[in-house]
Parts: C-alpha cells; sequence; structure tokens
C-alpha cells in the first residue's frame, strides 16, 4: 500500500500505478531531495516540533541513503511512486518512527516544489559553467585568427570583407546574451516553497526563514498557492536552453557549409567528424549536423511545458508531474552540446587563404566603391546606382571589380582617380571599418578587450558562492 493509502481499501491496478508514477524521472533529483528533507528536519527540530534524538535519526538516516544513492548501492522498491516516497520509505524502514516523522508540516507538494528549484538552481549552474568555456574558446579561436580575412554575408551571398575574428565574436556575444538569460533563470528558481505545505500552509510552526537559509535560497515565496503551482521557473531555464540551442545550432550550419568542399575555410578535427559505410573518402560534420539537429527537441521540451501549464486552475495539479524530463532534457541537451561546438572549434584547422581568395570574389569591394565617389561628393544614392552598373558591366565582361582599370572606373564617372584601384584590396576594405563594433583591425582590437572583460566578469560570478551538489 503506498504511503497515502490510508484512505482506500485496495492498492491500485499494476497499470495504473505503472502509469502514474515518475521515480524514472524523479531519480535525478534525489540528493536535491535529501537536502531538503535534511534541512525540514533540522527546522522540525529547532522549532521543538520532534525532537533532537528524532533529527539526529533522520539525518544520519537520509546521509547514508545520500551514500547509498552516490555509490549506485540504493535499492528501490518496485511500490515506489517517485524518489520522494521511495527515500522516505527506505529511511522509515531503517530507522523507524522518527522516519515516520519527517514528513510532519509538508506536502508532496511543496516537497517537489522544493526539489525541483534545487535541482533547476543547479542545472543553471552546470550551464553557466558551459556557456563560460564555450566563450573561452570562441574568444582564443577570435584571437589566434585576428587578421584573417573572410566574406562577409547576407542571404548567404557574398557581401563585404570581414575579419573572421569579427565573425567569432559575433557568437560570443551571442552566447553572453544566454548568460545573462541562464543567469535570470537561476535567479527565478532561487526561492524557498517548503512549508508551504499542499496549498494553504500549516499549522504547525514552521520556521521557513531557517529553510531558506539552509537551502541557500534567497528568500521565502510569500503565496503557499503560488508556491506549489509555479512552473515559471523551469520555463525560463527552458526558454534560456531554447535560445542558446538555436544560436549553437547556427554556429554549426555555417561549420557545416565552412568544412564543404565548395567553401574550404576550415578542416574538422578527425575526433569531431566521422566516415562512411560505402564512400571511403568521405569525412562528415556529424556532430556539427546531431548540435544542430537537436535544437528542435529542445524547443519542444518548452512548447510541452507551456502546453501542460497553459490550463491548470490553482493549486497542484498531477499535470505538474510532466514537468519534470522536459527541464532535464533541455538542459543536459544544451550542455552536451556546447561542449561538443567547443571541441570543435578548438581543434579545427583554419584556412586563412580559402577565406582570402573567397573574400574578394563577388563584388565585395562594391560598397567602398560607393562610398569612394560619395567622399568625393556624389550622393550616395547616385553612387550606388553608379557602381550597380560597373558590377554589370563586370557580369558582361567576366571581371571583377579589382580587375578594372582607372580608365574603366572614370568611364563610369569622372570623380574616379588613379587611386580607386588600389583601394580594391579585401583586407584594406575590411580594416578600414575601425568605427566602435566595426570589422576592422584596431576595432576589433578593442572588442577582444571588451570581450575579455565580461568574459572574467561573468566568471567571478560563477566562481562565487553556490551551494549544493552537481545536478548530474
Amino acid at each position: 500500500m503506498a504511503l497515502w493509502g490510508g484512505r482506500f481499501e485496495q492498492g491500485v491496478d499494476e497499470f495504473t500505478q505503472e502509469f502514474g508514477a515518475s521515480l524514472e524521472a524523479d531519480k535525478v533529483m534525489v540528493q536535491q531531495d535529501i537536502r531538503a528533507s535534511r534541512a525540514h528536519a533540522k527546522m522540525l527540530a529547532a522549532q521543538g516540533i520532534i525532537s533532537p534524538e528524532d533529527q539526529a535519526a533522520i539525518d544520519a538516516g537520509l546521509a547514508d541513503i545520500a551514500d547509498q544513492m552516490a555509490a549506485g548501492g540504493f535499492a528501490y522498491d518496485v511500490n515506489d511512486e517517485d524518489i520522494h516516497m521511495a527515500v522516505e520509505s527506505k529511511l522509515t524502514a531503517a530507522i523507524g518512527t522518527p522516519g515516520a516523522r519527517l514528513h510532519t508540516g509538508r506536502s508532496r507538494n511543496d516537497q517537489v516544489a522544493t526539489d525541483l528549484r534545487l535541482y533547476a538552481k543547479d542545472l543553471c549552474r552546470e550551464l553557466l559553467e558551459g556557456n563560460l568555456g564555450l566563450r573561452r574558446v570562441l574568444l582564443g579561436v577570435a584571437k589566434d585568427n585576428l587578421d584573417v580575412v573572410m566574406p562577409g554575408y547576407t542571404h548567404l551571398q557574398h557581401a563585404q570583407p570581414v575579419l573572421f575574428s569579427h565573425h567569432m565574436l559575433a557568437y560570443f556575444w551571442m552566447f553572453t546574451r544566454d548568460f545573462t538569460r541562464l543567469s535570470a533563470a537561476l535567479r527565478a528558481a532561487d526561492a524557498n516553497p517548503l512549508g508551504s505545505a499542499a496549498l494553504a500552509g500549516t499549522t504547525y510552526p514552521l520556521d521557513r526563514q531557517l529553510t531558506t537559509e539552509l537551502l541557500g535560497f534567497d528568500h521565502a515565496i510569500p503565496n503557499s498557492m503560488d508556491a506549489v503551482s509555479d512552473r515559471d521557473y523551469l520555463l525560463d531555464l527552458e526558454y534560456a536552453c531554447g535560445v542558446s540551442m538555436m544560436h549553437l545550432s547556427r554556429l554549426c550550419e555555417e561549420i557545416v557549409l565552412w568544412s564543404s568542399t565548395e567553401f574550404g575555410f576550415v578542416t574538422l578535427s578527425d575526433a569531431y567528424s566521422t566516415g562512411s559505410s560505402i564512400m571511403p573518402q568521405k569525412k562528415n560534420p556529424d556532430f556539427a549536423e546531431l548540435a544542430r539537429g537537436k535544437t528542435g527537441r529542445v524547443y519542444g521540451d518548452l512548447m510541452a511545458l507551456l502546453t501542460t501549464m497553459k490550463g491548470l486552475p490553482l493549486a497542484y495539479n498531477k499535470d505538474l508531474q510532466e514537468c519534470k524530463e522536459g527541464p532535464t532534457d533541455a538542459a543536459w541537451t544544451l550542455h552536451d552540446c556546447m561542449a561538443i561546438v567547443a571541441g570543435m572549434l578548438k581543434t579545427m584547422t583554419v584556412h586563412a587563404n580559402a577565406m582570402l581568395a573567397q573574400a574578394g570574389r563577388g563584388f565585395t569591394a562594391a560598397t567602398d566603391v560607393a562610398d569612394y565617389l560619395t567622399k568625393r561628393g556624389m550622393p550616395f544614392r547616385e553612387a550606388h546606382e553608379v557602381v550597380g552598373k560597373l558590377v554589370l558591366y563586370c557580369e558582361k565582361h567576366h571581371k571583377d571589380l579589382e580587375d578594372l582599370t582607372a580608365d574603366e572606373f572614370r568611364a563610369a564617372s569622372p570623380l574616379f582617380d588613379d587611386d580607386i584601384t588600389h583601394d580594391l584590396d579585401p583586407a584594406g576594405i575590411a580594416n578600414a571599418r575601425d568605427t566602435y563594433g566595426g570589422t576592422g583591425h584596431d576595432a576589433v582590437v578593442e572588442q577582444l578587450d571588451e570581450a575579455s572583460s565580461v568574459l572574467e566578469r561573468d566568471e567571478r560570478q560563477v566562481a562565487g558562492p553556490s551551494p549544493g551538489e552537481s545536478a548530474r
């Protein structure tokens, strides 16, 4: 009979028991459950609700279960409905009556909510570490390839030459924003629901501030109904994971393109490539593709929880059992994908000559030629039209702009002088854009310094006080 079975004359059907159980999804939270129970027992004793002897027995029993769990020696019972009941029943079997007093003043509703919040906080910390690791690699790749010139794209068409380091730093800033979102998700989870009981609070004189301090929460949740039914913090976490996976997917798409024969910009390490079972020459970017593909499942985790929550009246409903697997899946999918992409970037070979060769193709100097005319007094819209006609001329004569003579330029406009042929070097074009945030060498050096400072700031944040165990 289940621990809640006093009101029932018979147990549930075996299939019903299996259908309603959440043990497999709950197992990841066992250490968080034990931490919360030890804090609850310590508070009960401090308030005189249970004896110090009972609290000592409970604490020792829970510590022993935690050790068994960590060592893989914990035996689950076939009737264990969830991790919370599994731990409590094992504790009571081990220490007797004191174990049966542990649940005084709490419900599974606030117990589950507490475990979930502790677990979400631990997940966020793991993800923040992974985010920092990925950004360190991006910053390193940018520094190591500072003056490598590549074509910049819009619509996947050659647009203007840029520095490869500038391109890498664009992703650095994307993942910096992800760090902010993950930090916000951590703050959202950092509130204590323990003591809210089923939905209305309890008649026992609980000290919720004490459990808040013992568990390292920022504050206690002020409304007991909200405390047991809120899962917004999990939505925040899954949203942060979804956006970060989107950024990873964009980067992986570029890695797939860059490593192709048509681009030839990079070669991936053998450690991050696979072959073909039939074509011996193949070296496939499978892990970039797989990370790109896993983005959909993280989006699905977010949509599943949003859908679960949309029609729930206050307070607790069994539907909320479905909120456990999604955040775990989203968080560890993101965690592993960040590690894979960091490894790919750190070990790939950058082919600077191939990038430079492509940077000058596709009339990437066109904007600079128009700027040349504008600086000599021609309105930009007129300059745009003149250069557009020059590009058409080049296409008809199978030339690039850098192939034109000064006389051919002057035929398009008398404002062109002989020096126009000296301003079409891809590196010169890229480095001329030295305003803040631009792709020029000096601007990118400034950006690298700023990125380094931001990364150091975020590293200090993560290195700060963070009570609790690893979430995995």
